[in-house]
């Protein structure tokens, strides 16, 4: 059933742009038949609307991966260098959660840990929404902050990184298997925003899964056995996470096309001294204005890689092929 809904509303979709093509093509007519120039702006502004839709519609339909319909979680750490780079982590958790509420999605704040003086040294959210995973997933990597210090009394420019990591809210129906000798549970005082109840017991949850390596945390509920079973949820996402990772790996015919995004490598430039912008090492795309962005406006940047995607599998198909 929810694979007719989603199909159903693509199809409502297409028909409605069609009809709205229609309807600006035929205003475009009677307007050069009165000589009616506001008449014919007006057809062509919503032609306009149309092609932008359009589109974004064109790159949705890429969006078809095994996962991509899923919800997301989006991890947000600071790298190196103190409460710069903390200040940064913060800002670039702003932009994603700026970015889902323009989308309509839903957002739940999971885990945060505050730096020493501002900023986030960590965080980790729940992102809700159809396609969520799918538009996300070519965020993960390395971003990279170029300003004039608020924290420097000499007004210096610094260089600040801070990772976003995406994985997929697996649903019940994915199977994955994970045993207790594998795991680690550590306890802990939660800090950060949460109420005063949240730093009075050790509540909070974190989980090593020791083969992966991979580590989770909650600590969003005065309840531990709540905490630990989000943790849980989020553990069986990033497994499952991983394993898409790794198909996805084996499927590209050569080492070269892979996207390495590993903690060294930088997906994204940040740029606001001496100059403003914003550019993509991946794709090549740009923005001239990094305010936009910082506050969320990141469509151009993940249709840009999506595409990118996209082109990059096509491509390994026709070399295994």
């Amino acid at each position: 059933m929810q694979e007719r809904t989603r199909l159903e509303k693509q199809i409502a979709d297409v028909k409605a742009l069609d009809q709205t093509v229609e309807d600006a093509v035929m205003l475009i007519e009677l307007g050069e038949a009165e000589g009616d120039d506001a008449t014919i702006a007006e057809a062509e502004k919503e032609l306009e609307a149309v092609r932008v839709k359009a589109e974004k519609m064109q790159i949705e339909s890429m969006l078809s991966g095994e996962a991509d319909g899923l919800d997301a979680y989006l991890e947000v750490h600071a790298g190196a260098g103190g409460t710069e780079a903390q200040d940064w982590a913060e800002m670039l958790l702003r932009m994603y959660t700026r970015w889902a509420e323009r989308q309509g999605y839903k957002i739940e704040w999971l885990e945060e840990s505050a730096g020493e003086e501002a900023g986030l040294k960590s965080a980790t959210i729940k992102i809700s929404g159809h396609n969520a995973y799918g538009w996300l997933k070519t965020e993960s990597g390395v971003h990279r902050l170029v300003r004039i210090s608020p924290y420097d009394s000499q007004a210096r420019r610094h260089t600040s990184f801070s990772s976003a990591w995406i994985y997929p809210v697996v649903d019940d129906s994915i199977d994955i298997v994970i045993e207790d000798k594998d795991l680690k549970v550590d306890t802990y005082r939660a800090s950060g925003a949460g109420g005063q109840h949240v730093n009075r017991t050790d509540s909070a949850i974190r989980i090593t899964h020791i083969p992966s390596g991979i580590v989770v945390q909650c600590q969003n509920d005065r309840s531990q056995h709540r905490n630990r079973a989000t943790a849980m949820d989020m553990l069986r996402a990033r497994l499952y996470e991983a394993e898409l990772q790794r198909r996805e790996e084996e499927a590209n015919a050569t080492e070269a096309t892979k996207s390495d995004i590993g903690w060294g490598h930088q997906i994204r430039s940040y740029v606001l001294q001496p100059y403003q912008m914003v550019k993509d090492l991946r794709t090549g795309h740009e923005s001239g204005n990094p305010s936009a962005v910082l506050d969320g406006d990141i469509d151009a940047f993940l249709e840009a890689s999506l595409a990118g995607k996209v082109g990059m599998t096509r491509d390994g198909d026709a070399a295994a092929g």
